[in-house]
């Protein structure tokens, strides 16, 4: 069974970046198309990104695009989020999550089977 786990949130200030992992194990990682979703309180589980698992193919939420940027690195079963000019809106809990296959996008929780424990991002000055 496949598992992923989340680090590097934490508090930045507004303009800041921060670079979220998503470690997987369990299973290939070449199997999955991995997706970030994030969370903030009061409001509903939304896609940021996804990333593929044949060819890298990316995809963004438009609130994200330009800033966030998506990568995996199969050999170390590892996917990435940087984050640059961090916002106050971006603040969530950021949960990583696993598909077989290509991004179906938006990406919608219900489709995602494994998901990570979730780690917090918080911009603030």
């Amino acid at each position: 069974q496949l598992q992923l786990v989340e680090s590097g949130g934490g508090l930045v200030q507004p303009g800041g970046s921060l670079r979220l992992s998503c470690a997987a194990s369990g299973f290939p990682l070449h199997y999955y198309a991995i997706a970030w979703f994030r969370q903030a309180p009061g409001k509903e589980r939304e896609g940021v990104s996804c990333i593929s698992s044949v060819g890298g193919s990316t995809n963004y939420a438009d609130s994200v695009k330009g800033r966030f940027t998506i990568s995996r690195d199969n050999a170390k079963s590892t996917v990435f989020l940087q984050m640059d000019n961090l916002k106050p809106e971006d603040t969530a809990v950021y949960h990583c999550a696993a598909s077989r296959g290509l991004c179906v996008w938006p990406a919608v929780p219900h489709n995602y089977a494994s998901w990570g424990q979730g780690t917090q991002v918080t911009v603030s000055s």
